[in-house]
């Protein structure tokens, strides 16, 4: 089974994805993760995303989809896999479309009031996260990230799932949406 979680910032998609991941006996891939082994192994997009985010600049699409490509390549993510914080745009759906066939999207819905108030209130966001700081993470989520839901859902592979629910919740609905595509 190959999954895509797809949510907001806080929507508790690396929660969910963990979770999932431990139930089914699938790869957890979050993009952060597979970022820092790069680098820590020293490969050749490992260095390249070093050198960016050393400057504390984004790494580029074509780094990060060169370096989800190689990993999906490797023999522990023949058996399936979850991805978590990819893909992230259109531009990236489209790789990760040449690369493998996704099963499943499933998505998180949370509203932004309280997507704000998990970050800021309950410790989930980064050390220098402010109100105004969240809400432009939001902004660029709606803007590069949420066109993902219209596409997959074009597809028929959309799951949507209330995430304002609590941790069991959401897990149980998760669990439902996929119980069929859990082999």
């Amino acid at each position: 089974m190959k999954l895509v979680f797809l949510g907001p910032p806080g929507a508790g998609k690396g929660t969910q994805a963990k979770l999932l991941a431990s139930d089914a006996g699938l790869l957890h891939l979050s993009t952060g993760d597979m970022l820092r082994s790069a680098i820590q192994r020293g490969t050749e997009t490992g260095l390249s995303a070093r050198s960016f985010m050393e400057k504390g600049q984004l790494v580029p699409d074509r780094v990060v989809d060169a370096l989800v490509k190689e990993r999906l390549t490797m023999d522990d993510a023949q058996a399936g896999y979850i991805l978590d914080g990819y893909p992230r745009n259109l531009a990236q759906v489209e790789v990760l479309s040449k690369a493998a066939e996704i099963d499943a999207a499933l998505f998180l819905d949370v509203e932004d009031e309280i997507l704000v108030q998990r970050i800021l209130g309950r410790g989930e966001g980064r050390k220098d996260d402010t109100e105004e700081v969240v809400r432009d993470r939001l902004t660029v989520y709606r803007e590069q990230t949420e066109p993902l839901v219209g596409y997959y859902r074009m597809r028929g592979l959309l799951h949507e799932i209330d995430g304002d629910r609590s941790i069991d919740d959401v897990s149980s609905a998760v669990r439902a949406a996929v119980g069929g595509l859990i082999r």
